[in-house]
């Protein structure tokens, strides 16, 4: 089973959330591309993703769908939601690049909420798959 056939398996409400993270984490950080001051922050924001992405698909073919697979997010997204949060602040950023990196780290906070609970579930023995 893929890691898509798994998510399939799980309430309406989860697939709901994952399809939110994407646009969130994926897709929305692309828009800072438009704007000078903000092109860092898309391109780190997009790398980031892709790299925590690649850490789920590789920790679901080790051990299939268990809490774990929140770790690549906890590990690369805490420190990018709080360079984000610095990012936003700057002066010299536009409104809507800042509008944008605000909803970008509410979902990644969201996540994160998720993702430290899980990890916290998993490390306490939580280890069976969903």
């Amino acid at each position: 089973m893929t890691l898509e056939e798994a998510i399939a398996t799980q309430p309406q409400w989860v697939q709901i959330w994952v399809n939110i993270l994407f646009l969130g984490a994926f897709v929305l950080p692309l828009a800072l591309l438009i704007w000078k001051p903000s092109r860092i922050a898309g391109l780190v924001t997009v790398a980031a993703s892709l790299l925590a992405g690649g850490g789920v698909y590789w920790i679901y073919g080790q051990l299939g769908y268990v809490r774990l697979l929140g770790l690549p997010h906890v590990i690369l997204w805490t420190p990018l939601a709080v360079w984000l949060w610095r990012q936003r602040a700057r002066p010299d950023m536009p409104a809507w690049p800042r509008r944008i990196i605000l909803m970008v780290c509410a979902v990644i906070a969201v996540s994160l909420a998720f993702d430290y609970v899980d990890l916290a579930r998993y490390l306490l023995g939580e280890r069976q798959p969903f």
